[in-house]
């Protein structure tokens, strides 16, 4: 098996085990959000702790999204926000224009799209993981809303035509390619001309040690397949993208992240990675296809 392959099949085996905890574990109506609910800063104040009771969990789309943004969204869809920004902020979307929500996991940035460009428009979610389309399709059945399809399919190969949509969005998913190139060419290639490109994603300042970069955990854990800035826009721009600009930067919580269950796997990894701190942020990010 090529490095790449084992990369995203691992990719794949750990989204799949949180979607399917959340699905046989904690279903539906749970008020406890998974163990790894956030790809990059995961602390939680879990409603199901021993010294909290019947008190709403802080989750990771309380952090990332407003308040009224989340007041409709079930708890199988806000439990399960895995990102590390909020692309739909920035995205500018409007009524009757095609999404396409790379890496949509739960669903939510697909749901809240969806409000946005109406009953004429529609999303599509991508996502590589079996479980996380099964849980995001439950979720859109529990809401009824018809104006968004999940699809299974790899971002480096997109199960689009040409020229078929009108804005791209992702949180915290690119990363997590080992052909990133492939996931900008195949995102110019689906876009129609004037279409935009708006992504929240992780990104460094400086290289990290070689120990993280080949440690698998870490890759699936969105730190070793995150580029450099420059590198990362570099890519965008090589792609065919103009206007690409950089809307906003956040330097992650990379303390609190050591914290987290999905640290501690990277046992091996952790002393390397505890002096990079600081090196490591999420950037949101918009380009435009000429």
């Amino acid at each position: 098996m090529s490095d790449e392959s084992r990369i995203k099949e691992k990719v794949r085996e750990r989204y799949g085990e949180i979607a399917t905890e959340f699905i046989e574990t904690k279903g539906t109506a749970s008020c406890c959000p998974p163990q790894r609910a956030s790809c990059c800063s995961p602390q939680q104040a879990s409603c199901c702790s021993p010294n909290q009771t019947d008190v709403t969990s802080f989750t990771n789309a309380m952090r990332l999204y407003p308040a009224q943004a989340l007041a409709d969204l079930p708890g199988s869809v806000t439990d399960m926000a895995l990102g590390c920004g909020n692309p739909t902020a920035i995205a500018e979307l409007r009524p009757g224009e095609v999404v396409l929500d790379l890496g949509s996991g739960g669903g939510i940035d697909c749901f809240l799209a969806a409000r946005q460009v109406g009953p004429q428009g529609r999303v599509i979610g991508l996502d590589m993981t079996p479980e996380m389309i099964r849980l995001a399709r439950q979720n859109a059945k529990k809401m009824e809303i018809n104006n968004v399809e999940f699809r299974y399919g790899e971002m480096e190969e997109m199960p689009l035509p040409d020229e078929s949509v009108d804005v791209i969005i992702s949180n915290c998913v690119i990363n997590l390619s080992p052909d990133k190139d492939r996931v900008f060419s195949e995102a110019y290639r689906v876009l129609r001309p004037g279409g935009r490109l708006t992504v929240s994603d992780i990104v460094t300042y400086g290289p990290l040690p070689e120990a993280v970069r080949s440690n698998l955990e870490a890759w699936a854990g969105c730190i070793a397949g995150a580029l450099d800035e420059s590198a990362y826009l570099g890519k965008i721009r090589q792609a065919g993208f103009t206007q690409t600009e950089v809307m906003e930067r956040s330097v992650a919580e990379t303390e609190q992240w050591f914290k987290a269950d999905q640290a501690q796997q990277m046992a091996q990894s952790l002393d390397e990675l505890r002096g990079e701190i600081g090196k490591i942020a999420s950037i949101r990010v918009t380009a435009r296809k000429p």
